[in-house]
């Protein structure tokens, strides 16, 4: 039997060391779905209930598991489908590949079924590399490449095989004019950084005397050359929300996120600072930054064009996070003023106190942060964690102490709804020996998050560790937007479009053969997270949130407050439970604190 286009396609897919899939069938790629089927469904592929989901699935399976991930759909509507999880890895700087059908070339241009002009559809979501592939001699090329560069600029690329071309017989590139042939494989060098600028950044932070270290992703693989340096520096290190898990949060001088999701301390680090380190981290609120001229600033990424963003430093390192820190390290001298240090741990010791002292105000009936908290002490240490876009991203950032292994993600800069269960179901195929647990909001839940656990019934039994949780704060209203309206636009909720229809989710889990936990006590969320992460199958907690427990920031402004009460008194139908709880939360920031 002749080699086909597609089935070459899967070849050259296991060269690379593709083994998963991520996709969603339609007669656009039948001729691939053949080749999947010729080739004992090596590499695997997963199948999704919606290609926005594939899409979202192969982000987590890339943020979890270090490479590239592949994602796949027919033509036209299936294409479409999966723009919405390609922007959140393009704004995320994560490596996917899209391989999508197209009608056949005969029929382009004819206004025929399902035709799109691709190539423009993706030209903004895949501008570092989108390709069509119109006859099979240019196949291994355009697939060498666009992982290639996929992995290279930590970008989604895009490659549209007609379905036509799909079945052709393969034939590969011959030694003729105008033939590209290719070669699968790269050996990354190690970026290093200019010498003499090591030396002028090493005199900065040495001079410095309140140094602030801002981390994110980019800083993951340098965890211990970040301590280092933060501990001969005497100084605090904030961490980017998709920088959450770079460093441990038990270290006493990480002041946590950064940002309006932040911390108080992180807040007050950057407000005092003279002297600012950044670390693999695009952080791009520059509010929360010091004041311009504040600090003298140090940024050290691995990509340049991102190097000299969002502060005015004197030293812009292009390097590998680690590969710099490492020259940086032998200049730096031990500074023995340990005062700023040794202030910011009192702070962060404070701060983790008032954490928890906040998720454990009243609510009517569960506090939402509790359901963070609770689990917070209970993480297993190989743990990989995902929350949605909207409130539950607030308690992630602010509630949650990774320790150990523990991993993270969530939709970024995209911020969009929809990928927290997706993105776990990502991780588990990246590592299957690991528990996963995914934070989302009702709304998210009820947007996609509903079909997904349809995925997870399919699939739960091939991993090593069953143990994928799916927390859900159900609170009947699209609660960060609620928030938004009342705190940004000084207006109360319009509750149709916030109010959400009642959903038994556990009742929905437990229909699937999955474990379904229904919550509505404070007292048994720790005992709900126990009986969740010692089961043998996966979870669903259905968790009864009170809606009015206010998402504040540390350091929420007047202005902020003003229009939240402005909301209030336009006639919020929430008004009293607002105002009760607000208070009750924010209260805990300034009662007495235990020493130490």
């Amino acid at each position: 039997m002749a080699t086909t286009v597609a089935d070459y396609l899967l070849s050259r897919l296991g060269e690379w060391g593709v083994d998963k899939v991520f996709g969603f069938p339609g007669d656009g790629i039948n001729g691939i779905l053949a080749a999947f089927g010729k080739a004992g469904n090596q590499p695997k592929f997963i199948q999704a209930r919606h290609e926005e989901m594939a899409a979202f699935e192969a982000v987590g399976y890339a943020k979890f598991g270090g490479r590239a991930a592949i994602c796949m759909a027919t033509s036209g509507p299936g294409a479409i489908h999966l723009l919405n999880g390609l922007y959140d890895a393009k704004l995320d700087h994560v490596p996917v590949v899209a391989i999508v059908g197209q009608t056949a070339r005969s029929a382009m241009g004819g206004s025929y079924q399902q035709e799109v002009d691709l190539l423009t559809l993706f030209k903004d979501v895949a501008s570092d590399y989108v390709q069509m592939v119109t006859v099979p001699e240019q196949l291994p090329n355009v697939i060498d490449r666009a992982i290639r560069i996929a992995e290279a600029q930590r970008a989604p690329t895009a490659v549209i095989i007609p379905s036509d071309v799909q079945e052709l017989e393969y034939a590969a590139p011959t030694h003729e004019f105008k033939m590209v042939p290719s070669s699968v494989g790269i050996r990354w060098p190690d970026i290093q950084p200019d010498s003499e600028s090591i030396r002028g950044a090493a005199q900065l932070l040495n001079e410095g005397s309140k140094v602030a270290i801002l981390i994110g992703q980019g800083a993951r693989g340098a965890a211990a050359e970040v301590r280092e340096v933060a501990e001969l520096l005497g100084a605090g290190v904030a961490k980017a929300l998709l920088g959450k898990d770079s460093l441990p949060d038990d270290l006493p001088y990480v002041t946590g996120s950064i940002g309006l999701l932040g911390t108080r301390p992180s807040y007050e680090m950057m407000r005092d600072c003279d002297t600012l380190l950044t670390v693999g981290s695009s952080f791009p609120y520059t509010q929360f930054l010091p004041e311009p001229g504040q600090a003298r600033g140090v940024q050290i990424d691995v990509d340049p064009k991102m190097i000299g963003l969002r502060y005015t430093n004197e030293f812009n390192i292009v390097a590998d996070a680690g590969t710099a820190l490492r020259a940086l390290i032998p200049h730096l001298e031990r500074k023995p003023d340990r005062s700023w240090q040794e202030n910011l741990e009192s702070s962060i010791s404070r701060w983790w106190e008032t954490m928890h002292d906040e998720a454990m105000v009243s609510a009517d009936p569960v506090n939402p942060m509790r359901l963070f908290a609770e689990l917070s002490t209970r993480l297993p240490a190989n743990a990989m964690l995902s929350a949605d876009s909207g409130s539950s991203a607030n308690w992630y950032a602010r509630q949650l102490k990774f320790r150990g292994e523990v991993r993270g993600s969530l939709s970024g800069n995209l911020a969009t709804m929809g990928p927290g269960v997706p993105y776990a179901i990502g991780a588990k195929f990246a590592h299957p020996g690991r528990p996963a647990i995914a934070f989302a909001g009702d709304g998210a839940m009820q947007m996609n998050g509903l079909a997904e656990l349809i995925t997870i019934k399919h699939y739960w039994h091939e991993w090593d560790d069953p143990r994928l949780v799916v927390a859900v704060l159900h609170n009947n209203d699209l609660n960060q937007v609620t928030w938004e309206m009342r705190a940004m636009g000084g207006v109360p909720a319009f509750r149709e479009s916030q109010a959400l229809p009642d959903v038994d989710y556990a009742g929905f889990a437990e229909s699937l053969g999955l474990q379904g936990i229904h919550v509505d006590n404070p007292d048994d969320v720790g005992p709900a997270w126990e009986k969740a992460l010692a089961a043998d199958r996966p979870t669903l907690l259905d968790v009864r949130t009170d809606p009015d427990i206010p998402p504040i920031p540390p350091h929420a402004t007047l202005e902020q407050a003003r229009k939240t009460a402005e909301a209030m008194i336009k006639g919020d139908d929430s008004a009293w439970g607002v105002v009760k709880e607000g208070v009750k939360t924010k209260i805990q920031e300034f009662l007495p604190h235990k020493e130490g």
